[in-house]
Formats: structure tokens, C-alpha cells, sequence
């Protein structure tokens, strides 16, 4: 039977009943990235289904910030909620997007268009006294792609407004037969979370897949020196890593869309059976207040995987990077 979307958080401070409710007897596990994870995991198991298909969980262990692949569903839509002890959080002026700002994008396997990625920003809501931004991050592969290896993917965090630090995430995960999902509330203040498998310590203002994007297209990068490093720690696979992405310079890319010119970052991996190094990726962005991913490029070892740009909508900023459509 087809496991149940999972309901709304109902306690605010820890999530108890949840927690339990869908940790008990359950295996729960994270094994996707952000861009080039999803399109990593659907192209290597098109070229070898039937040995990666066992493999594939441990393949994809992510990147990071960059543009970073992909997705998760579960909260559908957060009830506002209130809480007597709000804690206190950093404050960051978020200055690249804003509700209503949808990307799209096509993720490339060598020549083959294998997925579409759709990331938005849907609405505010209130959690915990706070105001909160839902992000989500969805993949899917095309149609003419499904017959190799069907993926339905989608990711969801709920960032504070002010701070850009997620207060929720969850995320859902059906590839072909397989299933999958997680949650985990964030408790910056006491530096740890809770998930499934219950608590885990971690830094304060720790990412995930889904919100770590956002956070990193408010950085300023106008006084960055080539290779100068920006630390980062990301939740994943029921882990915590300190990571990191490297500021390699400014290009001007030909896309879909026109030539845009970007910052280039280069993400830190997580070595695995996918990536060969973990300077195998970089990441275009615009370089204008929108800080919006552009490409997203890799080697993998078995092949290249890129992730361009194809639309764009709401943008809180103008798009003075666009230089020739």
C-alpha cells in the first residue's frame, strides 16, 4: 500500500506525536541532492537500471548551496501558529526574492534532456510567532524518460523571514517503485533538530536542501576575493555537514533565456560514487540582486550532467544581469 502523505505538524515545540507516529518501524532515509543529485540519480540508473537501482541510495549525496537539486513535499499548506516563547534570531535582509518567484529549469544527461526542476516560493504563513517563507523544490523526469526510470520528487522548508534559517522541512521521494519521506523541525536556539529518528545535535542556522539557495543568493559577493570561501553547514541524510562554496569569479553565459552575466561559485561535494571529486561542480548565478541560478554544471563518473535556466516569473528584482535576449 502506498504510503500517506504526512499530516501538519501539530506541536509546535517539539513534534512528538508526529515524530513517533511516522518513526516508529519505519526506515527512513535522505538520499537526494539538489540539482545535480536528482539529475545524477535519474541518469545513471537510465545507463545502468538494473545495477544501480540497488546502488542509487548511496549515489547521490549532495552539493549544497549552488543551485542544488532538488525537491520534497509533505506540509502542503503550514497552519499559522503561535508560540509564549519566541527565540531570538539573527537578522538578515533578504534582498533577491520574494512570494510568487517561480524558476524553471531542464536538466541535461551529455545530450539528453532527461527532467524538468521547478523552485518557488509559495506564500507566507506564521510558525511559531514568526513570519515564514514556503519554499519548494520539485523534479520530475519527462515523459519520454519515464519508461528508463520514473521520478516524482519534491522538497518543501519553511524559512524565517528574517533570519533565513529553516523552522520546517519535509520532503517526498517516489522514484519508480521506491518511497520516501522525511520531516524534521529545527530548534536553532538549543542548536539541535528532531526528526524521525529522533534528535540530532547540529550548528545553529544549519540549512537543508530546500532552503540552503535562498540563504546563500543573500550573501554578498561585491567585495569577494577569487577562491575566497563561504562556510555553510547542511542537513542531510540524518547527518549534519560543514560544507562550503568557493567564489572562483564572473562569466557571461549564453542560455535559453538570452546571455546573462554571473557569478561563479564552486560548491564543496559530498564525494561519493557520483561525483569524482568535490570540485566537481559549479554554479552560475545572475549577477544582480536576484542572485537567481543559472547552470549548474558537473562531471560525474559516469558522464556530465547540466542544469540550465529555462524560465523565470516574479522576480523581486530587475533582471539587470539579462544583458541580450
Amino acid at each position: 500500500m502506498q504510503p500517506q502523505p504526512l499530516p501538519l505538524l501539530k506541536d509546535n515545540k517539539s513534534g512528538n506525536d508526529m515524530l513517533q507516529k511516522y518513526g516508529e518501524k519505519r526506515s527512513i532515509h535522505f538520499y537526494d541532492i539538489a540539482f545535480g543529485g536528482l539529475a545524477c540519480d535519474m541518469c545513471i540508473c537510465m545507463k545502468e537500471p538494473l545495477k544501480t537501482q540497488r546502488m542509487k541510495r548511496s549515489l547521490i549525496t549532495l552539493t549544497l548551496s549552488a543551485a542544488l537539486v532538488l525537491l520534497v513535499q509533505s506540509f502542503s499548506n503550514p497552519q499559522q501558529e503561535t508560540s509564549a516563547d519566541p527565540i531570538s534570531y539573527r537578522k538578515m535582509n533578504n534582498q533577491a526574492f520574494k512570494v510568487g518567484e517561480k524558476l524553471k529549469y531542464r536538466v541535461h544527461y551529455g545530450i539528453i534532456n532527461a527532467a524538468n526542476i521547478t523552485m518557488a516560493v509559495d506564500q507566507a504563513t506564521t510558525i511559531n510567532g514568526r513570519e515564514a517563507l514556503a519554499v519548494r523544490c520539485e523534479g520530475e523526469t519527462l515523459k519520454s524518460f519515464d519508461w528508463a526510470y520514473k521520478v516524482r520528487d519534491k522538497f518543501q522548508s519553511w524559512i524565517d523571514a528574517e533570519a533565513l534559517a529553516p523552522i520546517r522541512y519535509a520532503k517526498t521521494v517516489r522514484e519508480n517503485k521506491y518511497y520516501d519521506e522525511d520531516l524534521a523541525i529545527y530548534m536553532h536556539d538549543k542548536k539541535k533538530l528532531r526528526n524521525s529518528d529522533g534528535e540530532l545535535a547540529m550548528p545553529m542556522y544549519t540549512q537543508d536542501i530546500a532552503s540552503v539557495l535562498y540563504y546563500a543568493r543573500n550573501l554578498n559577493f561585491e567585495n569577494a576575493k577569487v577562491n575566497q570561501v563561504f562556510p555553510l553547514d547542511l542537513y542531510l541524510d540524518n547527518k549534519i555537514y560543514n560544507l562550503n562554496f568557493t567564489y572562483i569569479g564572473k562569466e557571461t553565459l549564453s542560455t535559453d533565456i538570452g546571455k546573462v552575466k554571473c557569478i561563479k561559485l564552486r560548491p564543496k561535494l559530498v564525494v561519493d560514487r557520483v561525483f569524482k571529486s568535490s570540485s566537481d561542480m559549479t554554479v552560475w548565478v545572475s549577477d544582480d540582486a536576484n542572485r537567481i541560478p543559472i547552470r549548474v554544471q558537473s562531471a560525474i563518473k559516469v558522464g556530465s550532467l547540466k542544469v540550465d535556466i529555462t524560465g523565470y516569473e516574479g522576480l523581486r528584482n530587475s533582471f539587470s544581469s539579462l544583458v541580450k535576449k
